[in-house]
């Protein structure tokens, strides 16, 4: 098995598998994985840092090869790895011959080369903000119908992603809304959401669908874009999202998951409150628990049928036929 990366635009995650499917069969060919992941080259270890440094020490005994790493400015792969596995051009990706590509940096990869990477390998989406863009969405479903690659969604920092999934599947799910709290240093933001300054101790910064969120904070998103894949009968049109500057939460991520199902006979509705806390380092983006979690989605994802299975590492700072989309939830 083979693997390739990007330092910061794409990674391939996947754990225990639990998929959450939004594709009714799931096939991967005999061939080569790569990864793609954002890379930082300062401590606490990134994720895309964390899956290279893992990959390189124990990847031959878990039957893994990374074969590339790519980021936007290779000087930050200088000294962090093998000169052998830095991809300079990601034009380049076919000739590592990868069977899975993984993202874990930002969403504009996706938008710039998911298409591309499809062709040559299934794609594991780190950064599935990106999936709120319905160009994207639709250009993604097209490639991977053409070529026959399939697009994977990590649910990071999701909690519940599988029984999301199974209760959206039975009709049981009416409303589903996720907040993501953190202090303020801890996010990524763009547009309006850019400009807002004036926090307070705890301040509600988006409040509504998370298709409309994405795009203003497309690095702090991710949990909630995940839950609208996850039930795709409300989508990112109807999952709300919540984001809030919090200054209390200088040490980590709290994400609050709220769901519930339409009233049953007695007037009463099944309803879901899960609470999680995340450590994170002052000013991280990502929380320690998601970063372990990302290294078990990859220990836990298909294998070709014959050999070992390739990973390239992708990284970077900054129609009637279904859709062979799946959600990937791991404990």
């Amino acid at each position: 098995m083979s693997l390739s990366g990007f330092l910061s635009g794409i990674l391939c995650l996947t754990t225990p598998c639990l998929p959450i499917s939004l594709h009714p069969s799931l096939h991967l060919p005999d061939r080569e994985w790569s990864l793609l992941f954002p890379w930082i080259s300062s401590p606490p270890l990134s994720a895309g840092q964390s899956l290279v440094s893992r990959l390189l020490a124990q990847g031959s005994e878990l039957g893994l090869e990374l074969v590339f790493v790519w980021n936007r400015d290779p000087g930050r792969m200088s000294g962090s790895v093998p000169p052998a596995l830095q991809l300079q051009d990601l034009t380049a990706l076919e000739e590592r011959h990868p069977d899975l590509v993984v993202e874990v940096a930002h969403p504009n990869i996706i938008h710039e080369s998911g298409v591309q990477i499809l062709r040559h390998a299934n794609l594991l989406v780190g950064s599935p903000s990106a999936l709120a863009d319905q160009t994207t969405e639709q250009q993604l479903m097209e490639a991977s119908n053409h070529w026959g690659h399939t697009v994977f969604v990590a649910r990071g920092a999701l909690w519940g992603a599988e029984d999301i999934r199974r209760l959206d599947a039975a009709g049981g799910l009416q409303s589903l809304r996720v907040t993501m709290a953190t202090h303020p240093d801890g996010f990524r933001l763009e547009g309006s959401l850019a400009a807002a300054h004036n926090w307070g101790p705890r301040t509600v910064l988006y409040e509504g669908p998370v298709r409309g969120l994405c795009p203003l904070a497309p690095r702090n998103s991710n949990t909630m874009a995940a839950a609208a894949l996850a039930a795709p009968s409300l989508g990112f049109d109807r999952v709300i999202g919540v984001l809030v500057a919090d200054l209390s939460l200088t040490d980590m991520h709290v994400v609050d998951v709220e769901l519930k199902g339409p009233p049953g006979p007695t007037g009463c509705s099944f309803a879901v409150h899960t609470h999680r806390e995340n450590p994170a380092q002052p000013g991280a983006v990502t929380g320690s628990a998601t970063v372990t979690a990302f290294w078990h989605s990859l220990l836990g994802a298909p294998r070709p049928l014959q050999g070992p299975l390739a990973f390239a590492l992708c990284t970077t700072h900054t129609s009637g036929v279904p859709p062979r989309f799946s959600v990937f939830a791991h404990p």
